[in-house]
C-alpha cells in the first residue's frame, strides 16, 4: 500500500544491564533499516530510569535516528524536567513524548505537575516551539478516569496546552480507535491521533500488561490465544495474522501512522511492518 505520509515510530524501554543494551542495539540495527520517524524512549516511574532514558536516547540519537524521550510528571520538579530540557535541546533532540506517568507504590506525592497538559505547558513556556510534543491518547478510556467524557476532556486541555500529535495505548478494537478520533475531532482536536500497536508474542505478558493499564483484550481474542496453550509457534502466527489486519484496518480508515511498542524486540514489529508493505 505503500507508506504515503504515514509516521511510522517504534518504542524501546531502557535497559538496566550492559547485556540489555547489546540487544537492545541490536533491536535498533533491524528496526532502523525500514526507517521510522523516530524512536521513543520510555521513562520509568517516578523518574526511576531518568539516567538510563538519557542515556538511551543520546546512543538513538549519535546513531542518526531521531530520537523522542519520554518525559513524566510523576516524581519531577520544574527544575529537573528543565535541566532536562536543556539537555536533550543541546544534543539536537526535536521530540518528545510528555505524559502524567502512573504513581510508583510507596509515593504519596506525584510532584510539582498534576497532569500532563500541565507538563506540556511548561514545556512549551521553556522551549517555545523546539519540541514536537507528544501526549497519550485513551481510544479505551484511561483506567484511573472517572468516565469516558471526563478522559476527552483531559485529552482536549493537553492538545489545548500546545501538544503537537499524540499516541493512543495500544489496543485491539478498531471501532474504538475510530470513535475516539470522531469524538476528539468534534471537539475542535485536528491533530495527528497514531495508533499504538503492540504485537503479540506471549499471552500471558500481553494479559498482565492490559489487565494494568486498561487494554482490553477482545474475548474472541483472548479465547483463541489461551486455546494456544505454551504453544508459542501458534500465538506468534495467530498474533501477526491479527495485529496485521488491525493495522491494515486503520490505515485503510486513515490512521496517520503507527507506533509500535516493540518491549525491545525488532522480530515481530519487523514482520507485521513488511507485511503490510510499509518498509
Amino acid at each position: 500500500m505503500g507508506r504515503r505520509d504515514l509516521t511510522l515510530s517504534a518504542e524501546f524501554f531502557p535497559p538496566q544491564t550492559s547485556e540489555g543494551m547489546e540487544k537492545l542495539r541490536a533491536t535498533r540495527a533491524q528496526l532502523g533499516e525500514l526507517h521510522p520517524a523516530f524512536f521513543s524512549c520510555t521513562f520509568g516511574a517516578g523518574g526511576s530510569t531518568r539516567d538510563r532514558t538519557l542515556e538511551t536516547v543520546l546512543e538513538i540519537q549519535g546513531e542518526g535516528h531521531a530520537a523522542a524521550p519520554h518525559l513524566s510528571c510523576i516524581g519531577s520538579t520544574r527544575g529537573n524536567i528543565r535541566a532536562m530540557l536543556v539537555q536533550y535541546r543541546d544534543a539536537g533532540i526535536r521530540r518528545i513524548v510528555a505524559l502524567r506517568g502512573d504513581l510508583p507504590s510507596g509515593m504519596a506525592e506525584a510532584g510539582e505537575f498534576r497532569y500532563a497538559s500541565e507538563l506540556v505547558e511548561f514545556i512549551r513556556k521553556e522551549t517555545g516551539d523546539w519540541f514536537h510534543i507528544e501526549v497519550a491518547a485513551y481510544p479505551e478510556v484511561h483506567p484511573q478516569a472517572r468516565s469516558a467524557s471526563d478522559d476527552l476532556a483531559n485529552f482536549k486541555r493537553k492538545m489545548d496546552a500546545g501538544a503537537d500529535s499524540a499516541i493512543t495505548q495500544y489496543f485491539f478494537n478498531a471501532d474504538a480507535y475510530f470513535h475516539f478520533v470522531a469524538e476528539a475531532r468534534s471537539l475542535g482536536v485536528t491533530a495527528p491521533i497514531v495508533p499504538g500497536i503492540m504485537p503479540i508474542a506471549s499471552f500471558s505478558k500481553l494479559a498482565r500488561f492490559s489487565d494494568a493499564c486498561g487494554a482490553e483484550i477482545p474475548r474472541w481474542m483472548r479465547k483463541k490465544l489461551e486455546g494456544y496453550g505454551d504453544d508459542a509457534a501458534a500465538i506468534r502466527a495467530f498474533g501477526l495474522d491479527a495485529v496485521t489486519e488491525l493495522c491494515q484496518r486503520l490505515l485503510d480508515g486513515g490512521a496517520p501512522g503507527l507506533h509500535f511498542y516493540t518491549l525491545n524486540q525488532a522480530g515481530l514489529t519487523t514482520a507485521i511492518w513488511q507485511r503490510l508493505s510499509l518498509s
